[in-house]
Formats: C-alpha cells, structure tokens, sequence
C-alpha cells in the first residue's frame, strides 16, 4: 500500500451506512458536506489503527481489525467497510467534530450532491462489490441446482 494521510470507514448499520455532517469551517476541507467516519493519520499508525480510532472519536464504537471487510485506496486516502447490526445504533455517541449524524441508505449517499464526491466513488466501488458478490452467489445456487454438483 502506498503513503497514506488519513483512512475513512464505509459502517454500515443494518442496512444504512453512518454518514457525518462536517463543521461549517472555513478553514476545513469539505465544510458542511456529508462525510464518512474517519480522518487524519497521527503518527507512525497503521491505516487501520487509524480508521479504528478515529470512528471511536468520532461515533463512540470500538471496532476491531476483525470487523473490517474490505479495503481500498483512493490517493492519499484508505478506504475501509464494516457492517454492524442495526442495533448497533443505540451505541452511537457522537463526538465534538462535526454537526450531527445519520444513517443513510448507501445508495442515496452515492447520489447526494452534499456528500464529499471522491468519499461517495468509494461507497459506489463497494457497493458494486457487494452486488458482484451477491450476483455469483446466485449464479452458483442456479448453476448447482439446475446443472447439477460436478
């Protein structure tokens, strides 16, 4: 994997993705857009230590290496999806960065014009992964009942 300056997660909750409200700064990039949990390296941390820290400060969920599901790098940026169940939610503490947050329905995410553009190409690429998953496994149950097992 290449340098990386920060890692950003893709927390489905349910079927829903957590998605920030930035601060209204001036002095930020992207102010007010939708963001997703995540941010800045500090230090010599992995990309995961990363991402793991920062969605604790930001949403209060402790979240293990385990519970990551895919990764992804976007410039500078690593990208990383996790599903909770939706009970999940009632654990959610928001932090002091940002106005508030949400859950949103991923694909609704992809299309709003709030949302952090290259942040919403990453919930697209993932998305895309998980229709191609979904799609073999049907193709393998078709293929397996009407053909038959070799």
């Amino acid at each position: 994997m290449q340098e990386f300056g920060g890692a950003k997660l893709i927390l489905f909750i349910g079927d829903r993705i957590v998605v920030l409200r930035r601060d209204d700064k001036p002095d930020i990039p992207w102010p007010c857009r939708l963001d997703l949990p995540g941010g800045g390296r500090e230090g010599c941390e992995t990309a995961i230590e990363c991402v793991l820290r920062e969605t604790f400060e930001e949403i209060g969920l402790s979240l293990t290496a385990g519970d990551l599901v895919w990764e992804d790098q976007f410039r500078r940026g690593v990208f990383f999806a996790a599903h909770l169940p939706t009970e999940a939610q009632a654990q959610i503490v928001f932090g002091s960065e940002g106005q508030g947050w949400c859950l949103v329905d991923p694909a609704e995410y992809v299309r709003d014009p709030e949302a952090i553009p290259h942040f919403a190409e990453m919930v697209q690429r993932y998305l895309a992964l998980l229709w191609q998953i979904f799609a073999d496994l049907i193709f393998t149950g078709f293929t397996r009942d009407v053909l038959g097992d070799s």
